[in-house]
């Protein structure tokens, strides 16, 4: 099943100073200066307190040419197989595309787009702190970039995920809204299962979601708009309509392309229908999720 501590490299803080403890096959892993350049840039973040400054980090030439590639990768995947709403969004927030933007720059874009702001995150942000926070406006994104031997893959949630992904889907006021109702439901959850709940129809949805527009599908999941792989794939998964018992529960690798994802009929059944189950979800839904089947089948 899901869990938000297997995308984050967890980082640590004692006398000997930061941490940032990345797994065996990270492509990073044996490059001592890539290890201390992701330590530099987690300090500051997991220090930081809200109504503090917001770090700031002096990209190198080397982080400002993976986000420039990345970016001339993307934009015409992006142009032929993601939504309207996330186009014009982008096209409204403006992101540089030749260096990495700071997340004060992205918040500044943002605020009057939807109301949303950039929080700076060293690494794993708690999953009640991360959703919860969705509520108030705040979006938790990492100020890091990946490993420059492979531009083109992350295998944790880099800025390139948090900003070209999530930022430009927050830049559309309907699906910041969405969001927003997702952080709230994760407020109102007093159990861990229903906070798992929420975040696994949310990864199905705001993570890796897909639409049906104009009789083609599309994407509009953070996930796939920022991977220049799999966004190339999405159409050939396997397409089911929207079933959220079946996004809340059922089992996935994160590791590996999606191989069944859930599509919208159109952007009203994500505002509308998405927007809905977020804003009536409480610990008790799956439960008569799951009565509510159990009856239609019998």
């Amino acid at each position: 099943m899901f869990e938000e501590g297997q995308l984050y490299a967890p980082v640590t803080e004692d006398e000997n100073g930061v941490t940032v403890h990345l797994t065996d096959d990270h492509p990073g892993a044996n490059d001592p200066e890539y290890r201390r350049r992701r330590e530099v840039i987690a300090g500051p973040a997991l220090r930081w307190r809200p109504g503090d400054p917001v770090p700031q980090v002096d990209y190198t030439d080397a982080e400002n040419a993976i986000w420039r590639t990345v970016c001339a990768e993307l934009a015409p995947k992006h142009e032929r197989l993601a939504i309207r709403g996330f186009l014009e969004g982008k096209e409204a927030l403006g992101l540089p595309t030749d260096r990495v933007p700071q997340l004060d720059e992205v918040s500044a874009g943002l605020q009057p787009l939807s109301g949303f702001r950039l929080h700076p995150a060293a690494g794993l942000v708690p999953l009640d702190q991360f959703y919860g926070s969705l509520a108030d406006g705040v979006f938790h994104s990492t100020q890091y970039l990946r490993h420059g031997s492979q531009p083109l893959y992350t295998p944790e949630p880099d800025i390139i995920h948090e900003v070209v992904g999530h930022g430009n889907l927050l830049a559309n006021p309907a699906i910041a809204e969405v969001k927003r109702r997702a952080g709230e439901a994760a407020r109102r959850c007093e159990t861990e299962a229903g906070l798992q709940f929420v975040a696994d129809v949310f990864w199905f949805t705001i993570e890796f979601g897909v639409m049906y527009e104009d009789g083609e599908l599309r994407a509009y999941g953070a996930g796939l708009l920022s991977s220049y792989g799999e966004i190339e794939e999405f159409r050939g998964a396997t397409i089911l309509p929207l079933d959220f018992y079946s996004m809340g529960t059922v089992e996935y690798d994160i590791s590996h392309y999606q191989p069944t994802l859930f599509a919208c009929d159109g952007m009203s059944e994500l505002t509308e229908r998405v927007g809905e189950f977020f804003a009536e979800f409480d610990d008790d839904t799956p439960g008569r999720l799951l009565a509510a089947r159990n009856r239609t089948a019998s």
